[in-house]
């Protein structure tokens, strides 16, 4: 083989992400800019006073007007006119940056919805750098932020990855990789024709870990697929570096074979360098506010003496963390974290790391207790996050988004296994507590009852909200659904809504939400599920304000989903639609500061299906009560509510007086199936003596 051509390092050198980090740093370098605002602590409080609802665009999946991108139609001013109408104050786009890999000067398309960065530049096929641009600018006209992606875990084998196949400079400090030394290249697999790696055995990998090259296989394979991904290690084929010497590389990837891992801890720093570098980018070039961790509880691994590597919970993801997040607050942004680890991890990692973090404690649970019609299991959860010491504002309470419904579990997996939990009446440690809640999801969500809902590996399920509610409804055949189902479905969406919506912290919603898109048929994305990626069912293209009525295929190639709801604008013309019942609710949300509150209590109740949260509004507003029936039988039961004044309490939605909250602090509420209520207790002062 012969060395690389100089022109071409030249250019991979122009196109890396490391290149480009280390140009914005210096404007930055003596500079007073970077001594301006605070940075040391998570600011969550902040973060959401700037915009508490968001709406999680997928690029991927948007239609677009005719001959218009994907930039195009996110910035568009009747699709701002619906949001802001609706009461939206923030978009999070996805993931937007050029994606996939190079093969020589050729780009190869992304495996992961582009999130296999490989450039700070927006990706061609989804718009221009100018149009991301107008995007933050149109948003902030309807005083709403923009909320990017930084993904400081893994790239794409893009410029970067393939400088550090040819070992040029401190590239390959960048990764997790490993040069195998060629009298041990028997011990590696070949690489299959057509591909540049290959997934490693574990017993490869367990004779790489006793030669000293790696750490060994890793606490779990995320993604595993037997014959696909058995391991978190792929080797390269050879590649002849920039010194003439052929070499094979060993390097770990969490999540899929295109998405090496970023070493945070090598003596270069390049990660670093590169990873600050694309969130600076984020905030001063692209207008972004707020920016997402993506996969951020994954940057330290090590060996242990016995057992699997130390690969999650590791202190160097706090630390990293810590950098990542303290060096957007300096720069004037703010950051929330995707950490599906357990509470100890979500808690750990937000002194000083991100300033708000995904719901994943109470994600998982207020569906069980959709699927089940019973509430202890979300109780438990929601008394956990106070437990540990996380305040509910802190957290991103979602409705759908790009990925599956996981039900993981990971706290009652990992750390807390052997821990006892209170559970209908008997006690268990966490590890059966998980195994029992997820082979009751599993039952209800996919499979037979629900075959349009597929699982995803170990993970998870694919499916959308309406798809979790039609499970819950025992709908088996989608298109037997009547318009009564549906009106069912929308009833109980908007009860989902609630429980995210009235309590402290972000609410966020995605497309498929607010049109109500159901899965698509799994053979129209089979050709994306080769590697065991079920995701792409509930993907499905959306037109949210009617910019391509007739087109059956998003920009991005997704076939468009059956839409329950219809587009924004015929929704909010009919005061019955989810939109308008959805912008009602906001508003409420808006008037009483609910994201703002404090969540002071979660009493328990006889009801099995009734959940209340209890919150102190600011501004002296007085206690607000979020009373919830995920049950399909109507509630009648008196509430004991302690050390609450006395009052009478009001229905803040539909603007009426429910009755009093006695001094004894009971109260005796009606609900309807599936029925939620907002209410307020109007706190009487002590009379003049």
């Amino acid at each position: 083989m012969t060395t690389p051509d100089k022109q071409y390092v030249e250019w991979l050198v122009e196109q890396s992400m490391l290149n480009a980090a280390k140009q914005r740093a210096k404007l930055y370098g003596g500079q007073g800019r970077l001594w301006q605002r605070p940075y040391a602590q998570a600011r969550p409080r902040d973060a959401s006073a700037i915009g508490s609802v968001w709406f999680t665009a997928y690029p991927a999946s948007i239609i677009t007007r005719d001959g218009s991108s994907v930039l195009e139609a996110l910035g568009d001013e009747q699709l701002w006119h619906a949001l802001s109408e609706i009461g939206i104050q923030g978009i999070h786009n996805g993931p937007l940056k050029a994606s996939g890999g190079l093969k020589g000067r050729e780009r190869t398309p992304s495996i992961d919805g582009n999130f296999d960065r490989i450039s700070f530049e927006v990706d061609s096929d989804l718009g221009t750098d100018a149009q991301f641009l107008n995007l933050s600018r149109i948003a902030a006209a309807h005083n709403a932020i923009v909320v990017d992606d930084v993904i400081p875990s893994h790239t794409g084998k893009g410029a970067d990855f393939r400088l550090a196949e040819m070992a040029y400079e401190e590239y390959p400090g960048l990764y997790h990789m490993v040069e195998i030394k060629e009298e041990d290249w028997s011990l590696l697999p070949d690489v299959p024709a057509g591909r540049d790696a290959v997934n490693l055995l574990p017993a490869t990998v367990d004779a790489l870990r006793d030669k000293h090259y790696i750490v060994g296989q890793l606490q779990r394979v995320i993604f595993f697929e037997p014959g696909v991904k058995e391991t978190d290690w792929s080797a390269t084929q050879v590649v002849t570096g920039v010194d003439g010497k052929d070499r094979r590389w060993v390097y770990l990837h969490y999540f899929k074979e295109g998405q090496p891992s970023l070493n945070w801890l090598d003596p270069s720093f390049a990660a670093q360098q590169m990873i600050i570098g694309d969130a600076l980018h984020a905030i001063d070039v692209m207008g972004a506010r707020v920016l997402r961790l993506d996969a951020n509880g994954f940057l330290g691994v090590e060996r242990k003496a016995d057992g699997t590597a130390w690969s999650e919970s590791h202190p160097l993801s706090i630390t990293g963390n810590q950098l990542l997040a303290g060096a957007i607050r300096k720069a004037g942004g703010f950051s929330f974290q995707e950490l599906n680890l357990t509470i100890d991890d979500i808690a750990s990692m937000s002194h000083g790391g991100a300033d708000l973090s995904y719901d994943f404690v109470t994600r998982p649970a207020y569906q069980h207790a959709l699927l089940t019609g019973r509430t202890e299991f979300l109780r438990l959860m929601l008394r956990q996050v106070h437990e540990f010491g996380i305040d509910p504002a802190s957290l991103i309470h979602a409705l759908q988004n790009h990925d599956e419904l996981t039900l993981e579990l990971v706290h009652f997996w990992t750390l807390h296994a052997h821990d006892q939990y209170l559970y209908q009446g008997q006690t268990f440690p966490g590890n059966i507590l998980r195994e029992h809640i997820r082979e009751e999801m599993y039952e209800r969500l996919a499979g037979e009852h629900a075959p349009y809902n597929l699982k995803f590996v170990t993970n998870g399920v694919s499916c959308t909200t309406a798809s979790i509610i039609t499970a819950a409804l025992g709908i088996r055949e989608l298109d037997s659904m009547t318009a009564a189902d549906i009106d069912k479905i929308q009833h109980i969406h908007l009860l989902l809504v609630m429980f995210n919506a009235m309590q402290p912290g972000v609410f966020a919603l995605s497309g498929w939400d607010l049109v109500g898109a159901l899965p698509l048929p799994a053979e129209q994305v089979e050709h994306l599920m080769g590697d065991g990626d079920t995701r792409w069912i509930h993907r499905g293209g959306y037109d949210l304000v009617d910019m391509d009525p007739d087109c059956e295929v998003s920009a991005g190639g997704m076939p468009r989903a059956r839409a329950l709801y219809g587009s924004l604008p015929e929704q909010l013309k009919r005061p019955d639609s989810f939109a308008s019942q959805l912008k009602k609710l906001l508003a409420v949300r808006r008037a009483y500061d609910i994201a703002a509150s404090r969540q002071i209590l979660i009493p328990d109740v006889e009801h099995p299906g009734l959940l209340i949260m209890v919150h102190e509004l600011p501004a002296g507003k007085g206690t607000q009560i979020t009373a919830l029936n995920f049950s399909a039988e109507a509630i009648v039961e008196t509430l004991h509510l302690p050390g609450i004044a006395p009052g009478p309490v009001v229905d803040i939605i539909n603007e009426r007086v429910e009755g009093d909250l006695t001094e004894e602090g009971e109260f005796t509420i009606t609900l309807d199936a599936y029925e939620g209520l907002a209410l307020r207790v109007v706190s009487m002062a002590a009379p003049m003596m």
